[in-house]
């Protein structure tokens, strides 16, 4: 196997099972009110694992597409930058029980997404689509995120 597919599989499967460990559902959890469109608590890790999946098929397309170094550069930079920004989202919110900050994070995760989506395009039109799930995916979860944040205020 070549390094980008491991790099690329090794990413997903990391970014999977950090997420899964740094979300605890316990009380604190289970006691904050949530709107009437938040999904089953069991329907996260099925969704995440398709989402990372995707994302991970995508970054190994961008840079096999990539023709220049600084093609490579950019898919490297951005996959990075968006690793970092859903890596930190659920510590924020789970561990440190802080949903308003993790609402102020969502917002880099976002544009990390958007970015992926629109900076990808030129150097591959499909590696780009395959993002488009997670991008809709996250702004979900920035609505659910924000309405949590608004039906349980303030947090300190």
């Amino acid at each position: 196997m070549e390094t980008p597919v491991i790099v690329g599989i090794g990413g997903a499967v990391f970014l999977g099972a950090a997420g899964g460990l740094m979300t605890p559902i316990g009380p604190w959890y289970r006691n904050l009110k949530k709107p009437s469109l938040q999904p089953p608590d069991w329907l996260f890790g099925p969704a995440w694992t398709i989402i990372l999946g995707l994302a991970a098929w995508s970054a190994i397309t961008a840079w096999y597409a990539a023709d220049q170094n600084w093609e490579r550069s950019r898919v490297l930079c951005l996959y990075s930058t968006n690793a970092v920004c859903h890596f930190l989202w659920s510590p924020l919110f789970f561990r440190a029980q802080r949903p308003d900050w993790a609402l102020v994070e969502v917002v880099f995760l976002w544009v990390s997404l958007v970015l992926l989506v629109a900076l990808i395009w030129p150097i591959s039109s499909f590696a780009s689509l395959l993002i488009v799930p997670y991008l809709l995916w996250v702004s979900f979860a920035a609505w659910l995120n924000w309405a949590i944040v608004r039906l349980n205020r303030p947090f300190a």
